[in-house]
Formats: structure tokens, C-alpha cells, sequence
């Protein structure tokens, strides 16, 4: 009785489309209601920054009218997200 051929296995050449990489980021936007106090307190809360990373974070939100606060994936922006609109901030979720 022969038996049966085994042929070493072969992987496929696959070309992937590159994965998009950039990390996913939670933008916080101005608005004409909160005060920068609070803002900045808000950002402590949330992120445990310090007064002094949270109140610069505050000011680009104040003058270039966004700042980034926070990056990773996508599940834990929506929530950082989701806590910042529960502080009644304006906060979005995109790719960095």
C-alpha cells in the first residue's frame, strides 16, 4: 500500500491593502458655553491630567478652536467621547 503524496504547504502570496495605522484620536471642540475654568476641570476628571496639561489643553481648544486630548483605539475614544459629551463638551472621534 503507497502512501500518499504529502506536499510541503505553501502560503499564498496575498498582497493586504496596507492597514491604516494612524491611531484614532478624540477631538475636543470650542464652544461659546463652558468656561475655561471648567474646561480645564473637566479634563482633569476625565484624564487625571495635570492642572498644567489640562489648562494647555483648554487654551488651544480656546484659541485654535480644537485640541486632541486623547489617542488610541477607536472602543476607548467613543468612550472618552461619550464621558466629555456627559460633561456637556463638544468632542468627536477621527483618525489623528
Amino acid at each position: 500500500m503507497a502512501l500518499p503524496q504529502v506536499a510541503p504547504l505553501e502560503s499564498p502570496e496575498i498582497e493586504e491593502a496596507p492597514a491604516d495605522d494612524r491611531p484614532w484620536v478624540t477631538i475636543v471642540w470650542d464652544d461659546p458655553v463652558n468656561l475655561m475654568s471648567y474646561v480645564t476641570w473637566v479634563f482633569q476628571k476625565i484624564f487625571g491630567f495635570s492642572k498644567e496639561k489640562a489648562e494647555a489643553l483648554m487654551l488651544d481648544v480656546h484659541n485654535k478652536g480644537r485640541a486632541v486630548v486623547s489617542s488610541g483605539a477607536r472602543e476607548r475614544m467613543e468612550m472618552d467621547a461619550s464621558q466629555l459629551h456627559g460633561y456637556g463638551l463638544w468632542a468627536t472621534v477621527d483618525r489623528e
